[in-house]
């Protein structure tokens, strides 16, 4: 996680404005513990650990290990929803905001894929309230792009007969990325946003560039 706060050209993550220190720390050993194990095999003392401290001193942060969980995930749902929400008001046809949207989304996932998996593939981890909240959070992200896309139908640009199927399908191409990113860079995270676009403005029938 650290090397990925390095660079501006980097897109972002939320951790620097999470105080102490310590409690900083804690967050990022979380997410590469949970990425790394899972949440259930992973303990306090794996996480205390990575984050060079006591069992104990993490109490003093976070009263439970799934608190960790909830703070990485609504960070992660928040941030990715505003990239959405920005790419949505942005101007140009309902094409380009799509392209755009595609893009910033696939990229995120790319360039933070272990941030990503926990915040996407660890949602049956958290507790009743929490895991509300956030299905709440992904449920607005779905619309901003189901949004998009139904500007498109609506223009002509788009030939979508299941506009719901479509939204998820959408979705679930870009965050998969973060399962398997990392494994074998054969593309940098904005080639594979490019890639991305392209192959989504074609499975919804439109046939011109990603860029216009």
């Amino acid at each position: 996680m650290g090397g990925e706060e390095k660079t501006s050209q980097v897109m972002p993550v939320p951790w620097q404005q999470v105080t102490p220190d310590a409690a900083r720390r804690l967050v990022i050993a979380a997410v590469e513990e949970f990425a790394e194990r899972g949440y259930h095999a992973t303990t306090t003392r794996d996480l205390a650990g990575r984050a060079g401290m006591s069992p104990a001193a993490l109490y003093i942060h976070y009263k439970t290990k799934e608190e960790l969980l909830y703070q990485i995930s609504s960070a992660g749902h928040r941030l990715v929803l505003r990239l959405l929400e920005d790419a949505a008001s942005g101007e140009g046809t309902p094409v380009d905001r799509l392209a755009a949207a595609v893009r910033a989304f696939t990229r995120w996932h790319a360039e933070h894929h272990t941030m990503a998996r926990v915040v996407q593939y660890e949602l049956g981890a958290l507790a009743k309230e929490h895991h509300a909240e956030i299905v709440d959070l992904r449920c607005r992200t779905d619309r901003v792009v189901r949004g998009i896309i139904q500007e498109g139908v609506d223009t002509g640009d788009f030939v979508v007969p299941d506009l719901a199927g479509a939204t998820v399908a959408v979705m679930s191409l870009c965050i998969d990325v973060a399962r398997w990113f990392g494994a074998e860079r054969r593309r940098s995270p904005e080639e594979v946003g490019e890639l991305y676009a392209d192959l989504v403005l074609r499975m919804l029938r439109h046939a011109g560039p990603a860029h216009q």
